[in-house]
């Protein structure tokens, strides 16, 4: 197998806990190694695993592995594990994947799952939304789709997204989760193909020529890929359109990091907002 067989990798360090004797992966940690590349293929889909499990009534489970060995893996060397989904059968999803060093191709593996009633584990046929999903993905296809508009639209959406991140996640008292700038704001919320909100922001005007974007909130277990800057960048677009020149945005602590790989610059000095470490930053458009 060759990378270019791949759309999916996750790239990982050998650590010394994974080596044997011989100084060279220990051959059960492959597995692990495929298992956490499948964890973070979902991520991909933008499918949050238990949820999407829940919202199609089902699960999986694994009825045969495989693996084919190469080449070893030692410590401390950077490896690509390739995933795919290279078949959708009526019940079953079959995932074959490769561990590469470089361009080496070093493993070979095979992951079968059966999707099942979780109760009874008696399989089930694959629902058309995950089989369009896996195909899709494994095409080239845009996992999510992202739509803008005021709050009576997609005010529910954003409420749901931003009541798990804000007021159950960060303890953020719900009179300060909701103000009336919402009605007048436009929101961006990011769907992904099963339909689910995933991500979701809003912008306002700030003064003249400038434009404040808030309320920035991904699902916790899809954070690290890119639907806070399609997001990000779907909001500029609308303030772009409209003829303002700067954004700006009062960026947590932990996010600064986000929006600077993005453009945007430190402005002032870092503040506290609802217990939180902040930081305006700003873009030019």
């Amino acid at each position: 197998m060759k990378r270019s067989d791949f759309r999916f990798f996750h790239r990982l360090r050998v650590r010394w806990a994974e080596v044997d004797m011989q100084k060279i992966v220990f051959n059960a940690h492959y597995l692990m190694y495929f298992d956490t590349a499948v964890t973070d293929y979902w991520r991909a889909l933008a499918l949050p695993y238990f949820e999407t499990m829940e919202q199609l009534e089902g699960d999986l489970y694994v009825v045969r592995a495989t693996v084919d060995f190469h080449a070893s893996a030692r410590v401390d060397e950077q490896i690509d594990v390739a995933m795919k989904c290279s078949r959708v059968g009526n019940s079953s999803l079959t995932f074959t994947g490769a561990i590469f060093r470089g361009d080496e191709h070093l493993i070979s593996g095979e992951l079968i799952y059966v999707f099942a009633d979780p109760a009874t584990q008696k399989s089930r046929p694959v629902p058309d939304a995950l089989r369009a999903a896996l195909n899709g993905y494994e095409a080239g296809e845009t996992m999510t789709r992202v739509q803008v508009g005021p709050w009576n639209e997609l005010g529910g959406d954003a409420q749901r997204l931003r009541t798990a991140v804000f007021v159950e996640e960060q303890r953020i008292p719900k009179e300060l989760e909701w103000d009336e700038a919402d009605a007048v704001a436009v929101h961006a919320v990011a769907y992904n193909r099963l339909g689910r909100p995933v991500a979701t922001g809003r912008l306002l005007p700030h003064e003249p020529g400038v434009a404040r974007i808030g309320r920035m909130a991904v699902e916790r277990s899809l954070r690290g890929g890119r639907l806070g800057r399609d997001v990000l960048h779907a909001l500029m677009d609308v303030a772009r359109a409209r003829g303002d020149t700067e954004v700006m945005l009062h960026a947590q602590s932990s996010a600064e990091g986000f929006y600077a790989r993005l453009g945007y610059e430190r402005r002032g000095a870092p503040f506290e907002e609802a217990g939180i470490g902040h930081q305006e930053m700003v873009a030019k458009l």
